[in-house]
């Protein structure tokens, strides 16, 4: 009897034991997300000069391709390298931000007005910017926009 009243509360207790830290099944695998890859948002705004003495200030964001990431450059130290005041980490973000200023410059405002202009838009500058840099784009956001 003495016996049973010390091994019973040991056994109920390493039970529990077993029962909270024990692995569950696996956990199920979620939705696969909406968005594959990384959104790189350049951190200045654009001010462009449009046809007709308007303006748009806009920004703008990148999805990049899955296998690419904007890591940021490394010095002959291996410690990451500061990059310019109003840069990001993206290693050609001026080449982008370049070609981005050009497209829009003197654009008639109703292409950015129209939610078709703006997806012609998108598409083109993904386009060019897969074309003239190494950075791996798949679509062009557009965060902010304010056409005046």
């Amino acid at each position: 009897m003495n016996v049973l009243k010390i091994a019973l509360p040991i056994v109920l207790l390493l039970a529990g034991a077993g029962y909270k830290f024990a692995p569950g099944k696996p956990a199920a695998a979620g939705p696969p997300p909406k968005v594959e890859g990384e959104v790189y948002v350049l951190p200045r705004e654009f001010l462009i000069a449009l046809e007709e003495g308007r303006f748009a200030k806009l920004g703008v964001a990148l999805v990049l391709e899955h296998d690419f990431v904007s890591a940021p450059r490394t010095t002959p130290k291996g410690a990451p390298a500061k990059p310019p005041p109003g840069f990001g980490t993206l290693e050609q973000e001026a080449v982008v931000r370049a070609i981005i200023t050009e497209t829009l410059t003197d654009m008639p405002a109703r292409r950015l007005a129209t939610t078709r202009g703006r997806a012609r838009l998108k598409r083109r500058l993904c386009a060019t910017i897969n074309r003239a840099t190494d950075v791996k784009v798949e679509a062009v956001l557009f965060t902010d926009l304010v056409v005046q």
